[in-house]
């Protein structure tokens, strides 16, 4: 990938597929088209699994020092492409450029540190009970893995998902958002040009029924790891029950965010911006509903409405300065209006913003609510878009009730300086992922998952790619 380019093919067995059936791709800060994407389906995906099945006996016997050898120069190849991903990221998706490039560089992390690990997929040795056996438990690749990824990381979920599948010997079929597919098909450029073998890593675009439907009902798929919302999420957990799927689901959230009156306010100010706005509050741990301590609220909603009001709405892909771009589609625009005028309708209070803007795009201002009530839709939907709720609590107590009382339990926060009182709150939220006086937690080398509805399975870490990894027991007769 020398120069900047839209690649607008599928990938199968090492071919670039296209189709007179197409998808338009729009860049959401003007509503024009970029390109367009085959629109796959049964057939296409089929042969895509095909391909990955046949691949799947060489490649899960590649030694691991050839395979790690392999995700490190694709590793390196997408940091050495990291402006012209960050550019075509930030055109599909309205992503602000500067986090852009830091998801570039995030995605590419989990490349290098599963490449790193498939070196280290270690079996054991169990002292036998008896003198005349020997134990011993092997680790191997589950088989061909069947990837769903969305819209709003369309380059560092596909990595999170594949660099562990490829790195532990399976094969993938991969099915990126048709909203932001060209971020998947760049990748899978590189990945070919870094010496990933023909049928390994195949990417089918188009019809997500269909697409989808085909990996959960085909046998040779031995897993699926998806993510997206809770709805789909436990569709395909259905689809795949037949054939009894491995499975990883990361779905929906309704994140906390608690500030107690001892925090440090003004970092607390500064990491919920960060939380809430980060893709435009279009991020499955994006801070949802905003507790704060009732004794401290009025000072709190002061310092973040002055925060709030510094941020720059624009075209991202274009002004560096840009911090918050569009929304997704007219979808999302229109649950932003929905949501807003909701809580009206019941008495909430619209402090800042609450409206569409006239950008050309699908924007809407950043937006700060109060006098909320747990029968608004805001308070139990997943925002999704630049929208802060603010809810205020009086004791530790009912801070953990309201808290908890949700379906979803992926990311929570919680701000305090009071230790004993840290580590309660850490324990208690019903949340895979705590930020402890932190409105950032994600990195490759840690854990990402949730609880509850918000899904199982892990991403990233050691743990990462035990998803991919299936335990064979072998016993040894030595009489």
């Amino acid at each position: 990938m020398q120069h900047f380019q839209v690649i607008q093919t599928a990938l199968i067995n090492g071919e670039w597929i296209d189709s007179k059936n197409k998808l338009d791709v729009i860049n959401p800060a003007t509503k024009q088209k970029i390109g367009s994407i085959p629109n796959l389906g049964v057939k296409e995906t089929q042969q895509a699994i095909d391909a990955a099945a046949e691949a799947f006996p060489i490649w899960s016997k590649t030694p691991p020092a050839t395979r790690a050898n392999i995700l490190l120069k694709w590793h390196n190849l997408i940091l050495q492409h990291k402006s012209q991903l960050a550019a075509l990221l930030s055109m599909e998706g309205g992503k602000a450029l500067e986090e852009s490039r830091g998801e570039i560089e995030y995605g590419a992390a989990f490349v290098r540190w599963f490449a790193e690990g498939c070196r280290r997929v270690d079996g054991d040795i169990i002292p036998s009970d008896n003198p005349e056996k020997r134990y011993l438990v092997i680790k191997q690749p589950v088989g061909v893995v069947g990837a769903i990824t969305p819209w709003n990381f369309p380059n560092a979920m596909i990595t999170r998902k594949c660099a562990p599948a490829l790195a532990a010997g399976c094969t993938v079929v991969l099915k990126p958002s048709e909203l932001t597919p060209f971020s998947a098909l760049a990748l899978a450029e590189l990945a070919l040009e870094a010496g990933i073998p023909k049928g390994v890593f195949n990417i089918v675009t188009g019809d997500a029924e269909s697409i989808g439907n085909t990996l959960c009902e085909d046998p040779r798929v031995r897993k699926i790891s998806f993510t997206g919302s809770t709805r789909v999420g436990q569709l395909l957990m259905a689809q795949c029950a037949p054939t009894l799927k491995r499975l990883s689901l990361e779905l929906g959230g309704n994140a906390p965010f608690i500030v107690f009156e001892d925090a440090n306010l003004d970092k607390a100010v500064k990491d919920l911006i960060a939380s809430r706005f980060r893709n435009n509050g279009q991020t499955c741990v994006c801070a949802n509903r905003i507790l704060v301590q009732e004794s401290i609220f009025e000072t709190f909603l002061s310092k973040l409405v002055d925060a709030v009001k510094k941020l720059k709405v624009g075209l991202a892909f274009k002004d560096e300065s840009v911090q918050l771009g569009p929304l997704i589609n007219q979808e999302h625009l229109d649950k932003m209006q929905r949501l807003v005028q909701d809580a009206l309708d019941k008495g909430a209070e619209c402090v800042l913003g609450g409206k569409p803007l006239d950008m050309g795009g699908y924007f809407f201002e950043p937006t700060i609510l109060t006098q909320l009530n747990p029968t608004m839709q805001i308070s139990f939907e997943e925002i999704f878009g630049p929208i802060l709720a603010l809810y205020p609590f009086r004791t530790e107590e009912e801070a953990l009730q309201i808290a908890n009382a949700t379906h979803a339990g992926l990311a929570s926060y919680v701000f305090t300086e009071n230790m004993p009182r840290l580590w309660r709150m850490m324990e208690n939220l019903e949340y895979g992922m705590v930020g402890a006086n932190t409105g950032s937690m994600s990195n490759a080398i840690t854990p990402f998952g949730g609880v509850k509805h918000s899904g199982f399975g892990r991403e990233g870490s050691k743990y990462g790619i035990d998803e991919y990894i299936q335990l064979k027991y072998l016993c040894l007769d030595v009489s």
